[in-house]
């Protein structure tokens, strides 16, 4: 559905915000100085999605839209080496999170989402399914491994029954790539999560604090929000997202404007 339009200094606000103007993101440092200023950022969305992206910061126009023909668009694939880089680099968080999205998250904005998403070791054989626990057991042998090896290390055989299960293990935050590898073929490196991001993932962070949190990182940027953009942006529930904001109000942080619309106060 179209979304309605939102005021004219709130779509200003968002551009410098969220790299809609200007001369675009070039290198992989400027994409994790500006994926730690947002917080948490989709990857290679396009403005028909709500929220921040990558691929909209490399474009640096509010109207950006993904083309059909991915590979021969020089921002397409700009977005996706730069992507490439920033796994490799492990400086910030990158993985299929709710939803199944790809997103990327800052370092400070691990906790909150961990704790939300995140799943005790205690819970893993009562909350996984048996193919992403078996991709797990080898991982926590090995440590890394390419999707091949790993598929056929875990008995995982099929192919679609693998990939969910990595999936699985990336939504519950236990699992990431941890590089992108074209020759001699096309793999992902998979690793454990808590290698790169032990102390981070360690924090005991109480779950109204998490919501909180996550709806200041999303509200900070995007200078109000209206209903269900927070639950899209990040994959919270409705009701999750409407806890976090209402902490915000609560605060003095945010100004409820309407049911489900919230704007920063200092607007």
């Amino acid at each position: 559905m179209p979304r309605l339009p939102l005021p004219d200094d709130i779509e200003e606000f968002r551009d410098a915000r969220w790299g809609r103007e200007g001369s675009g993101i070039q290198t992989a440092q400027q994409a994790e100085r500006f994926i730690e200023r947002v917080g948490f950022t989709a990857c290679l969305t396009d403005s028909r999605q709500p929220g921040p992206s990558l691929y909209v910061a490399v474009c640096g126009r509010r109207d950006a839209v993904m083309p059909r023909n991915v590979q021969k668009d020089p921002e397409a694939s700009q977005a996706w080496l730069l992507k490439d880089e920033i796994v490799r680099r492990g400086r910030v968080y990158y993985g299929k999170l709710a939803r199944s999205k790809a997103m990327f998250v800052a370092p400070r904005m691990i906790p909150y989402f961990k704790t939300v998403w995140g799943i005790s070791r205690r819970d893993e054989k009562t909350l996984l399914s048996r193919p992403a626990l078996a991709v797990l057991r080898v991982l926590r042998k090995e440590w890394e491994m390419a999707t091949a090896d790993l598929r056929a290390e875990s008995g995982v055989a099929n192919r679609k029954t693998f990939t969910l299960a990595v999936e699985e293990l990336q939504r519950v935050m236990i699992v990431v790539p941890n590089q992108v590898l074209y020759e001699p073929r096309f793999t992902y490196l998979w690793g454990l999560a808590e290698e790169r991001f032990a102390q981070k993932l360690s924090q005991k962070i109480s779950r109204p604090a998490a919501l909180r949190e996550i709806a200041r990182g999303f509200l900070a940027n995007a200078g109000l929000t209206v209903p269900g953009e927070l639950a899209r942006v990040t994959g919270l529930s409705r009701p999750d997202a409407g806890l976090g904001n209402r902490a915000l109000v609560k605060e003095g942080y945010a100004v409820k404007v309407a049911e489900g619309t919230y704007r920063l106060k200092t607007f």
